[in-house]
């Protein structure tokens, strides 16, 4: 007679709670690798390869950096303030300028939307400030997300000429040199 068979005993991670096979492909794959390592290191033998590598590069650092001075010590600690401005890709992480951007789109041949942007950099609430565009100029005004993800305050009509005034009276901590106009897909200063 043949043999039954065996339920098979599966072995699921901690972490993510995924079958110890899958972690790989779970989202959380750099958490599991220790517990991976600790638990089922013969169906992940690269971790474990891994794992003994950087065990040896930091006692090899260790033994490094207790051989060298303390004069060095400071070029160390900005060696590490470099690798927080770097993104995981290697690109470095831009800080955004602050400025308002303040373009003019035409629709339906007579029709003018104007997009403000970068006015919430300069502390401003942009639901307060649509409210208060919309009130001086008579005009439709609402907070909408642009094509980057940003929220950015659309108007009805083209108010691109006295709004940079507005800006400035309205909010002191907006200068005028930090207002721009986006013209022929130029970036023109407004002063």
């Amino acid at each position: 007679m043949a043999e039954k068979p065996q339920p098979v005993v599966v072995q699921y991670c901690q972490v993510c709670g995924l079958p110890a096979e899958y972690c790989e492909f779970g989202s959380e794959f750099d958490k599991c690798k220790p517990w991976l390592i600790q638990n089922a290191p013969d169906l992940y033998p690269d971790l474990l390869k891994e794992a003994n590598a950087k065990e040896a590069d930091k006692v090899a650092d260790q033994l490094q950096s207790t051989g060298i001075s303390s004069a060095d010590s400071g070029s160390s600690s900005e060696a590490k303030q470099e690798e927080v401005k770097r993104l995981p890709g290697g690109k470095i992480k831009k800080k955004e300028k602050k400025e308002v951007v303040i373009e003019k789109v035409v629709r339906n041949k007579r029709k003018c939307i104007t997009t403000v942007k970068g006015l919430e950099l300069f502390g401003v609430k942009l639901s307060d400030a649509s409210k208060k565009l919309g009130k001086k100029f008579a005009t439709g005004a609402s907070v909408v997300k642009g094509p980057t993800d940003k929220e950015q305050i659309d108007v009805q009509g083209d108010i691109s000429y006295d709004i940079v005034e507005f800006i400035t009276e309205t909010w002191a901590d907006v200068p005028e040199t930090a207002i721009f106009f986006i013209e022929d897909g130029k970036k023109v200063p407004a002063a």
